[in-house]
């Protein structure tokens, strides 16, 4: 948010100086955090370097008809020789004189230095200046002459009474809707000032004679109807008839230039100016466009179009506020007007509107069309829903200085809420110097309370009732309070101890971070990069799956989504990672490994949800980068198992896993590898349907691991240790010729079955398919290692084993060995 320092002076106390940095520590440190300040100078250069001088002398330059020698006094008590070549100076004029050293911002021109020279032989020491080449106008028709009462010597910013600004530029967080304007930001720096340094300067206060207007009748010409009070709990109007529409004043244009905004008109730039003066977004409708002298509060039939002030066609919703006349709409409340019923040059009466809004209905509106405005950047804060009517009255009487005219009928406050406004909120101040770590005497905590405007309903020794004004929409628990009382006091005046207790957590093994870390620390370094994805995603890409895990049923849909792209929660890591592949193969870059790791989201019941993380693998292009070393060779399936197997063996859990081939509609095969009967991780080849939804060309690898089952898994696992075998190995290796449909899995599972004591493992190290072979087999060459702790293996207990996982095979997969 823009602050201007010298708008914001306008609320501080007079006696209050206070420069620019000072604010921004103080602002900084209570809460609003000042990003930056930039100096805005009234005119460029700040006419720095120029005094109102008189001519004294004026003769012909003897060797230019159209220069003149003149001898000026600029009051330091020596005369200038200046040679001027503008018709119109005379003697006895003053002037505004650059001198030697000043440098000059001419309009539309270079900046340019004065200095001492010689103008055809003729001494010249500065310049007599028109109003264009110091930036003040456009005419160059001669040189500015002032009025007789300009003193000598005057510094010429003081004379054209230039002044400086500084732009103060405040991150402000959401929950400060009560700073959203100059007179919030004043109000929280004068408390703390009053606070720290034991002042006593007066709060801040609105204008009191600007707070009341006088009509000229009690009934007005416009008749006002809120048909939707919760979306509208209050609405104020006031009707100004005779108005004249022209450019403002330039203090009002310098105002709203130094935050940013272009001045329009007298009536629209007092609009304005109220919005980031005080924080009430307001709206003047030209009246004569007010059909049926009625405006009414309400919401419109669902698809109803409406051409807004940029002149979009817009399809509302039956939810969105609209501000309508007798025939349709005028305004979307809150966010934005409309193209015909705004004020133009032409306009001589309008109606001026002052409301509160619903939140929550102006921030889905102005999400739905994409839309944010200054009103509704404030309104789905929370504007002070008891400051509506004194804000109107205040730009109803700027608008009758600037624009004349004249309020027909007495202002309109329609207002539903009749209670007291505010919040009530039970605070404890021994449990505030508890959290705060540091005693604040009570007089002083009562005088934060003052300064903040929070009353005191009731004292009982330490026990508080207290009332908080409506505008302080983000103070309603005792932490909102006490953090109040520490930002006022300072959070840099709370000392920090010699010793700090903390109580020693016992966390649950395995610790979920470390064994990510593990994880990520793997892949990492074996190529996989990391990606991190936005865990909102396209509705859209559930409707298409047809997943038993994933479908629009189970999907968690954003109650007020920022659009379509980003309307639902994910519900897999796959969508993410294919949009990640196909930005990257569209700059050309084919060959990636990824890996992301987070949550998916899932809809169990209606208001019943449920969380999962997972680790995703994505493999495509070559297995190597390109290199002379390495021939070009695609990464597949095996490559992408490969990495499975070793990153679930590098966190122990591999033992026991068994692989089965799975269908699923994601991919064009798949395998799901499971650990004690549960299923770990699905991987595949994705199907060129789903490559096609994501414009992807080239063939994709894709891994899900079910990580809670991980975490799961590892809680079982005991570390253990042995001593190195003191007896040697035995290798055995057959060629086995099998049906096409067999997998080595199912090898491995069989021979793992009739021996579990001597088997240390199986490894398949050669396939076969082709010429020589019957049509539908295959070759598997396949190696058994086998060992015993305790002694030298014989070759006729080997010869045993490899016996029986031979018969085992022919028997159950009809192997037969190749000769």
């Amino acid at each position: 948010m823009k602050i201007s320092y010298n708008w914001l002076k306008e609320y501080l106390p007079a006696a209050l100086t206070i420069s620019p940095e000072q604010i921004s520590e103080y602002l900084t440190d209570s809460g609003l955090e000042v990003e930056g300040v930039e100096k805005i100078e009234g005119v460029k250069g700040g006419l720095e370097g120029l005094v109102i001088g008189k001519v004294l002398d004026k003769q012909k330059h003897p060797d230019a008809d159209k220069l003149s020698l003149t001898k000026v006094d600029v009051g330091t008590g020596e005369i200038l020789d200046i040679v001027c070549g503008a018709p119109n100076v005379a003697a006895g004029q003053k002037v505004v004189v650059a001198t030697v050293g000043a440098k000059l911002y001419p309009t539309g021109g270079e900046p340019f230095v004065i200095k001492k020279s010689k103008i055809r032989g003729a001494d010249s020491v500065g310049m007599i200046c028109a109003e264009d080449e110091i930036g003040l106008g456009t005419d160059h028709n001669g040189i500015m002459i002032l009025d007789d009462s300009a003193v000598v010597g005057q510094p010429a910013k003081e004379y054209f009474n230039i002044q400086d600004d500084y732009l103060i530029e405040i991150g402000l967080t959401p929950n400060r809707a009560d700073a959203m304007s100059h007179f919030g930001v004043a109000r929280d720096l004068v408390a703390v000032v009053n606070v720290r340094e034991g002042h006593e300067y007066k709060q801040v206060q609105l204008p009191a004679s600007m707070l009341s207007v006088s009509a000229t009748n009690h009934a007005g010409p416009i008749a006002v109807s809120v048909e939707n009070t919760e979306k509208c709990p209050r609405y104020c109007g006031v009707y100004i008839s005779g108005i004249t529409v022209k450019p403002s004043p330039e203090w009002l244009q310098n105002r709203l230039r130094t935050i940013g905004l272009r001045p329009i008109n007298n009536v629209v730039d007092v609009t304005n100016y109220i919005c980031h003066s005080l924080g009430q977004p307001m709206h003047a409708f030209d009246a004569e466009e007010i059909e049926g002298n009625a405006v009414i509060v309400k919401t419109l039939a669902d698809e109803t179009p409406f051409v807004t002030l940029d002149g979009v066609e817009r399809k509302l919703s039956e939810n969105d506020l609209m501000i309508c006349n007798s025939k349709g709409g005028m305004c979307i409340a809150g966010v934005f007007g409309g193209a015909v019923s705004g004020v133009k040059d032409s306009t001589t009466s309008i109606f001026l509107e002052s409301a509160y809004f619903n939140p929550v209905t102006v921030r889905k509106t102005a999400k739905r069309f994409g839309l944010s405005t200054d009103s509704s950047f404030r309104f789905e804060r929370g504007v002070d829903p008891d400051s509506t009517l004194e804000a109107l009255n205040i730009a109803a009487n700027l608008i009758l200085e600037l624009a004349g005219g004249e309020i027909t009928g007495d202002a309109v406050d329609i207002n539903s809420n009749t209670g007291e406004s505010g919040f009530l909120v039970e605070f404890d101040l021994k449990r505030c110097h508890t959290l705060i770590g540091e005693k604040i005497p009570a007089e002083k905590v009562s005088k934060i309370f003052d300064q903040l405007q929070i009353r005191i309903v009731r004292k009982n020794e330490d026990q508080y009732q207290l009332h908080v004004p409506a505008y302080r929409v983000d103070v309603r628990r005792e932490c909102d309070i006490i953090e109040e009382i520490l930002r006022i006091v300072s959070f840099n005046s709370v000392d920090i101890p010699e010793k700090v207790a903390n109580s020693i957590a016992v966390q649950r093994k395995p610790e979920p971070e470390v064994i990510y870390n593990i994880a990520a620390g793997f892949l990492a370094s074996n190529g996989f990069n990391e990606t991190m994805s936005n865990s909102l995603t396209r509705s859209a890409y559930a409707e298409w799956a047809s997943n038993s895990e994933v479908n629009p049923e189970k999907s968690v849909s954003i109650l007020n989504p920022l659009s379509t792209e980003l309307d639902a929660m994910r519900q897999t890591l796959l969508f993410n990672g294919l949009e990640n592949i196909a930005f990257n193969l569209n700059r050309r870059n084919d060959d990636l490994k990824f890996f992301e790791y987070g949550k998916t989201y899932h809809k169990k019941a209606e208001k019943s949800y449920y969380e999962e993380y997972h680790l995703a693998l994505f493999l495509t292009g070559n297995r190597y980068g390109e290199s002379w070393r390495n021939p070009s060779e695609k990464a597949g399936f095996n490559d992408l198992k490969e990495t499975i197997i070793t990153l679930l063996n590098r966190l122990g859990i591999y033992k026991g896993a068994s692989l089965e081939e799975v269908s699923n509609p994601w991919f064009e095969y798949a395998a799901e590898l499971q650990i004690a009967r549960k299923p770990v991780v699905t991987f595949g080849k994705i199907s060129r349907d789903w490559q096609k939804k994501f414009d992807v060309k080239q063939e994709v690898f894709y891994a899900d691991f079910k990580w809670d089952t991980v975490l799961q898994l590892l809680s079982f696992n005991k570390t253990g240790y042995s001593s190195l075998p003191k007896f040697p190995s035995v290798r055995r290796d057959l060629s086995l010729l099998l049906d096409q449909q067999v997998t080595f899995g199912q090898i491995e599972t069989i021979a793992r079955k009739q021996e579990k004591k001597l088997l240390r493992d199986i490894n398949l190290f050669d396939v076969y398919q082709g010429k020589n072979l019957e049509k539908g087999k295959k070759s598997y060459a396949v190696s058994f290692i086998l060992q015993d702790e305790e002694k030298t293996l014989t070759d006729q207990l080997v010869e045993g084993v490899m016996s029986k996982i031979q018969q085992a095979l022919e028997s159950e997969l009809g192997a037969s060995l190749r000769g």
